[in-house]
């Protein structure tokens, strides 16, 4: 059998095709998104109506090969990743992420897997490697199955709310002023807020807390926990989410990373720790009916952590957070590559004022560094900004970790004081890249992070950042008619 005839009759994936069925004639949907994620992140894929779900539950939809990169482009006029030549990739709906939009509940929603064509002379029906959701699948149960272990990932994702002018265009604005943790200013946002968690509740994410940042409009908005794969689907889910509630409200949910200098720009912290066992408990929502099916709706709770300190230093974390810390110390520059991944995610790393993580260090509760023990039990990785793809991210963590793991690995002692004042005291602290040329450098010399793209995955996200940094280089910007328009004579 081939990878997708495998994933197709995958032991009850029959039955929840069957519940989806009766969601859709319980919940009156008369039409389905089927997307996935491109190269940066983006949700593309197809709508079709839900009269035949369950023929494309069996078959799938085609779509060009380059939709996994946006079906954009390069500076030289040539498609990135895939030309008009190339074939046409097969979507697989996952029925488990199959869940109704709040906003318009005719429409549903479903997550895909993406395969080579079935008629392929190399590899039919083959998993399609430049699907980062379906590589992050396989990797976390490739990961559970040598370890025994799974990784729980809680994200913090910023982002700014900006408002704009009548035609569209950003005003440079946020609706809100810059204070951070003020009430009042989270107050003035509160009709943006309460319809994200409104709909963020109906689409599975159980929010737990919030508040307002200290950059114009910033916002952060959290949920729990879960496994790799559902925390990447939920914060992708959060995106469209939050894009809806601008369109709504006639303003703009900005995830670019830095869009204001002099203040804070939007990361996305990614706290994450290793456990065995745990059970799966499902978000009832009270007494309301679920407007999806109850695997959207399920977390998984419970188990041993093994990040969880082994002996009387609480500041420590257990042998496999040791060891999984030295695995992602040892290559910060590469993953940096997958946390900042444009051009402008540098302008936060260069603006060390506002708590920047630049340095290849670690420590407890210390945020002069880029990796920190946040709390027994868990540890965060902090060169991750709000622009990031989590599903790239995520596989590049595990293949990390599992170094460290598996070759026993131990990190150097963690910093405890401010790193700008170590460094004034004469400690060595290696910077990590401070732009997105000099990451993809750093990435193409790590076998293990690139392993994390096999095959197609890494050529296309080469091909497409590679593309982005020199159509930077080779730009005039505003900066450069401000310094130098005039200079002469």
């Amino acid at each position: 059998m081939t990878d997708l005839e495998k994933h197709v009759n995958q032991p009850g994936r029959e039955k929840l095709v069957k519940k989806v069925r009766e969601k859709i004639n319980e919940l009156g949907i008369t039409y389905i998104y089927y997307q996935f994620i491109s190269v940066t992140g983006r949700v593309v894929g197809k709508g079709i109506p839900a009269d035949h779900w369950e023929r494309t539950a069996e078959k799938g939809f085609q779509l060009v090969y380059g939709a996994t990169a946006n079906l954009f482009l390069d500076r030289h006029n040539n498609y990135i990743g895939y030309g008009p030549e190339a074939m046409e990739l097969v979507g697989i709906p996952d029925p488990e992420t199959f869940v109704q939009l709040p906003w318009d509940k005719r429409v549903g929603r479903v997550f895909v897997t993406c395969f080579r064509n079935r008629e392929e002379r190399k590899n039919p029906g083959g998993h399609l490697t430049s699907d980062c959701r379906g590589n992050l699948r396989i990797f976390a149960n490739e990961f559970k199955k040598k370890h025994g272990l799974e990784l729980r990932v809680g994200t913090e994702p910023e982002m700014m709310w900006l408002t704009k002018n009548e035609d569209g265009t950003p005003t440079g604005k946020g609706f809100s002023k810059p204070f951070c943790y003020h009430i009042d200013q989270f107050e003035s946002l509160r009709p943006v807020f309460m319809k994200v968690i409104e709909y963020s509740k109906a689409m599975g994410l159980d929010m737990i807390q919030g508040d307002h940042e200290d950059a114009p409009g910033q916002l952060e908005l959290n949920w729990t926990y879960d496994n790799v794969l559902r925390n990447a689907d939920r914060l992708s889910t959060y995106r469209q989410i939050c894009a809806q509630v601008a369109r709504e409200h006639g303003l703009i949910a900005c995830f670019m990373t830095k869009p204001f200098m002099g203040v804070s720009a939007s990361g996305c912290h990614t706290n994450m720790s290793l456990w065995k066992g745990g059970k799966i408990k499902v978000n009832k929502l009270g007494n309301k009916k679920l407007p999806g099916v109850e695997e959207v709706f399920s977390y998984v709770e419970g188990g041993t952590n093994t990040f969880m300190p082994d002996t009387k230093d609480m500041q420590l974390p257990g042998k496999i957070g040791l060891q999984s810390i030295a695995g992602i110390m040892k290559h910060l520059p590469a993953l940096t590559a997958l946390g900042s991944s444009t051009v402008n995610s540098y302008r936060r790393l260069w603006d060390q004022g506002f708590w920047a993580p630049v340095y290849a260090d670690w420590g407890y509760q210390n945020r002069t560094c880029g990796l920190r023990v946040s709390a027994p039990g868990r540890f965060e990785y902090r060169s991750v900004d709000s622009m990031h793809n989590p599903y790239l991210l995520g596989a590049a963590l595990l293949k990390a970790c599992d170094e460290g793991i598996s070759k026993k690995m131990k990190p150097a002692a963690p910093e405890s004081r401010n790193i700008y004042e170590a460094q004034k005291a004469g400690k060595d602290v290696k910077k990590l890249p401070l732009s997105l040329g000099e990451a993809l450098d750093r990435l193409a010399e790590d076998e293990v992070i690139k392993s994390a793209m096999p095959d197609e995955m890494y050529k296309v996200f080469h091909w497409y950042k590679n593309d982005e940094w020199e159509r930077f280089l080779g730009a005039t910007t505003q900066w450069d008619l401000d310094t130098y328009l005039d200079c002469l004579p």
